[in-house]
Order: C-alpha cells, then sequence, then structure tokens
C-alpha cells in the first residue's frame, strides 16, 4: 500500500515522502496514530506541491544566509571585558556576549551559531567561526580588551 508520510518516520522515511508499507502496518501503525496518509492522486499532488514550496523557501533562506555571511565577512568586534594583571580574564568569554555585539551590528546571530575553538580565557585577538547555515559560515576577528 502506497502512503504519504505526514511526519519523518525513523527506518522509513521523512516528512511528504510515498513509500510502500504493508497493508497491517499501514492500518494499525501509520495511520491509527496519525504518521501517514493514504497515497491517493490527490494527496500525491498536494504532497509534491508542498515538497516544492519547501524547497523554494529553503533556496532563498539560503541564499539570505548566503548575502549575510558575505556581508559578515572580516568584521571586527571588541569587547571589554574585566580582567586581572596579564591580561587573564575573571572566568571567560562565551558566545552570547559576541551574539549580543553582532546583533547590536545589526546581524541576527543566535549564540548557537557561533563556534568557539575553546574557551576565551585571555585578552587578544581571535577569528571566530561562525555557522549561519548548512555549509554557510563565515570568520570574524574578536578583539577582547580589559576595562
Amino acid at each position: 500500500m502506497k502512503v504519504i508520510l505526514k511526519v519523518d518516520v525513523k527506518a522509513q522515511g521523512k516528512k511528504g515522502d510515498i513509500i510502500n508499507v504493508s497493508d497491517g502496518y499501514a492500518a494499525n501503525y501509520l495511520f491509527k496514530n496519525g504518521l501517514a496518509a493514504p497515497a491517493s492522486a490527490g494527496a500525491v499532488k498536494d504532497a509534491e506541491a508542498q515538497k516544492a514550496a519547501l524547497a523554494r523557501q529553503k533556496a532563498i533562506e539560503l541564499a539570505e544566509y548566503k548575502a549575510m555571511a558575505e556581508k559578515m565577512k572580516g568584521a571586527e568586534i571588541c569587547l571589554k571585558v574585566k580582567c586581572g594583571e596579564k591580561g587573564k580574564i575573571f572566568g571567560s568569554l562565551t558566545n552570547q556576549p559576541i551574539a549580543d555585539a553582532l546583533v547590536n551590528m545589526g546581524y541576527n546571530v543566535d549564540k548557537r551559531q557561533i563556534v568557539l575553538t575553546g574557551p576565551i580565557k585571555n585578552t587578544g585577538n581571535y577569528d571566530v567561526e561562525i555557522k549561519l547555515y548548512a555549509n554557510v559560515s563565515t570568520k570574524i576577528k574578536l578583539i577582547v580588551t580589559p576595562e
């Protein structure tokens, strides 16, 4: 029996996929739990239209993130932190202050998108990678100075 998956089903497929399953599995598990719908001609057409719309949306997002990455490339952020002698920071610098500085500069960046190679515990210059989208990343320069 052909069914269209409404959600991702482990070992079967992703949302919107049209798969062949046994009649019993479809009736007793997929339909009963609302995971799939019968693959009628109209439903197949709707599923293909939804997949095409999703693909267009992802292409638009990818283009936006590529443009933002190009705009961010080489940007500099200067953060002032409390530190002791010899430039050692009290604690360590995390992703959040970097994300806040980028938001203040006009970039829509979440702290989870910032990749630090290790904790920043000293003042100085650092290269920070920002992963904006799948396969879209850029590097910015972070300058950490004492208050």
